[in-house]
């Protein structure tokens, strides 16, 4: 077994991650924040029951999310094309790395997922390829809070993990499982994809009401590569830290700070975290300063205020713009209106780009909502 998954391996392991941005490559400038926009604040085939979550409110009538109750089990199961899910539970091995430093680059990081699943190294295959995203936070109309997020990626594979780790809090991510395998017609073993899934988290949520997402900006020329002597991680490890350790946004954020930060590829990326406080923050990163601005909502470009601001793609903007239009509009939604918000600003076939997933992450509930490629129909809920 261990030959064959070494044979695997070696054949095109891919650890990568290549972030979320516009696919056009276009970048606008915005002077600065409109009165409209985010106040800111800087500082330097799993098994299904026969029954869809619905839901209803005193204050308005709301659609259902027409979404299936899921249980992940330690096998990968299919959901629907290209879409799975799976558990972990035990030691995910978080302390270990970052006891060795973390990881400076993605080669660092494959060579630790390696040692510790087979004792051994392989190498690094990359690929470079850009999508687009959003995320919104809003208050629930049920109570508490939400955060919705799209994916938007060429045609993937995706893989919703939920992670009980002997050492950390339980939490639901989710995976572009093409960033670790790089070969098509070879499989890796169901325990050595799952665990890889577990460094590679793309979007999640764990049981504090803590979530977070990575989202691509488009800033040609800059990049991320923090040299302070900290310890280092890298885009996705940075998700899984927070999943596993922050009980809040503001210790996301100072986890963060703890670390210095090397965005896979040189890519430029900045963060959504969001409590269920209903605190909601980007995260970014300028000239290798983290700079943390007070937003619901998050697309491709900088929303730090400053020379900045306004950077990225041009379609980001509309869709940013889209999206608070919508928040301004009513602050508080029930899960299946974000959903609706959230499908509003998605992407289907542009350029060979789709919203690959929409996730609905409620904060209090400790449920997670997804629905695929597009389909709003019918979906899946996954709890914690």
């Amino acid at each position: 077994m261990k030959k064959r998954i070494t044979a695997l391996l070696l054949s095109g392991l891919m650890l990568v991650f290549a972030g979320c941005s516009d696919n056009t490559g276009t970048q606008t400038t915005t002077a600065a924040p409109s009165t409209t926009a985010a106040t800111t604040t800087v500082t330097t085939t799993a098994t299904t029951t026969q029954t869809t979550v619905t839901e209803t409110t005193t204050e308005k009538a709301a659609s259902p999310m027409n979404a299936a109750k899921i249980t992940a089990t330690e096998s990968i199961r299919t959901l629907a094309g290209g879409f799975r899910i799976a558990k972990f539970t035990g030691d995910d091995g978080l302390s270990d790395f970052l006891a060795g430093g973390g990881a400076s680059g993605d080669d660092d990081l494959t060579n630790f997922l390696i040692r510790q699943v087979l004792g051994g190294k392989a190498g690094l295959l990359f690929k470079g390829i850009r999508g687009g995203c959003s995320t919104l936070c809003v208050k629930n109309r049920n109570g508490g809070y939400l955060f919705g997020r799209n994916f938007d990626w060429h045609r993937c594979n995706g893989m919703i993990l939920v992670c009980r780790p002997s050492k950390g809090y339980k939490s639901v991510s989710t995976v572009n499982t093409d960033f670790v395998t790089g070969s098509t017609e070879l499989e890796l073993s169901d325990d050595v994809l799952r665990f890889c899934a577990l460094y590679t988290p793309l979007d999640g949520m764990n049981e504090k009401g803590v979530c977070v997402s990575v989202n691509m900006v488009y800033d040609d020329g800059a990049s991320i590569n923090q040299n302070t002597g900290r310890p280092d991680l890298t885009t996705s490890t940075a998700i899984r830290l927070i999943l596993d350790r922050a009980s809040s946004a503001k210790q996301a954020v100072e986890l963060l700070r703890s670390y210095d930060l090397h965005a896979s590829f040189g890519y430029v990326v900045h963060y959504a975290i969001a409590d269920s406080s209903g605190y909601s923050v980007a995260v970014e990163y300028i000239g290798n300063k983290m700079f943390v601005t007070e937003t619901p909502a998050l697309t491709n470009f900088y929303v730090t205020p400053g020379s900045k601001y306004g950077v990225g793609s041009k379609k980001s903007v509309t869709r940013y713009e889209n999206i608070m239009a919508q928040y301004e509009k009513d602050p508080e939604m029930s899960p299946a209106e974000l959903r609706d918000v959230m499908a509003a600003a998605a992407q289907k076939n542009v350029a060979d780009y789709n919203t690959e997933w929409t996730a609905v992450f409620d904060m209090s509930a400790k449920t997670a909502t997804y629905f695929r490629r597009g389909s709003f129909t019918g979906g899946w809920t996954v709890t914690l």
